[in-house]
């Protein structure tokens, strides 16, 4: 698969929506998730991301302008032992309590499908990364409805077992800006990933468009001891 530079794929996207990107950095120490949000209604946009524990929750920044909570206030990142879950909503939960009882990363998404917003029937988008003695792994999901039509849902799951080095894959919710907002088509995009997370966090806020992005999460793990670090980009301040 082609890689494709993830700032020009930002830059001439002006609505890709939510996105998630799971990769392992350049020098091959770091296991490395981003996940960004953006917004066109004044409800969407009057959001921030803040920590929650080990992960993150997104939250009103003007609680007096909060119209619907239901698909906008949700725990995108969750931890649950070696495994960090990342997501576009309240199927966090549904994974990490699922996980938490066995069930694996595909069975516990069995149960969801797509948000229920006529007419753009949002995708769900999640990952799960697994950092153990020294190895790691991740998987990515997209529950999207068949060319609009809420009747069927299409399931689609991507596993990346040792990843390479400098390379990560990115899946985001709408093929670009429209009216309905047309979903994801396709695998997961080859991106390269950077040693720096401050590099990365850069490259992806500067990227998005200026109209529309609301919060970007991003974070570095390392391999060989699990220590995390993280950074948060709020445009509301």
């Amino acid at each position: 698969m082609k890689t494709i530079n993830i700032s020009d794929e930002l830059k001439n996207n002006s609505y890709p929506g939510r996105g998630i990107i799971v990769g392992k950095s350049a020098d091959g120490k770091s296991a490395v998730c981003a996940y960004f949000i953006m917004g066109r209604s004044s409800n969407s946009r009057n959001r921030v991301f803040v920590e929650d524990g080990d992960g993150i929750r997104t939250k009103a920044f003007d609680e007096s302008k909060l119209e619907d909570p239901s698909l906008i206030i949700y725990a995108p990142v969750r931890v649950l032992g070696n495994k960090t879950i990342v997501t576009n909503g309240d199927q966090t939960d549904t994974i990490y309590d699922l996980m938490n009882k066995q069930m694996t990363f595909e069975q516990s998404l069995r149960g969801r499908e797509f948000e229920p917003d006529a007419p753009n029937y949002t995708p769900r988008i999640s990952a799960v990364m697994k950092v153990s003695d020294g190895t790691y792994n991740y998987a990515m999901s997209i529950l999207k409805s068949a060319d609009g039509d809420p009747e069927s849902c299409q399931r689609f799951t991507f596993a990346y077992s040792n990843p390479k080095s400098g390379y990560g894959h990115f899946i985001h919710t709408y093929k670009g800006d429209g009216d309905p907002l047309p979903s994801f088509e396709g695998e997961p995009k080859k991106v390269g990933i950077p040693n720096s997370i401050d590099e990365f966090t850069d490259i992806l806020w500067t990227s998005l468009n200026e109209d529309n992005k609301v919060s970007l999460f991003v974070r570095y793990i390392n391999i060989q001891t699990g220590k995390t670090e993280s950074r948060i980009v709020n445009k509301n301040k």
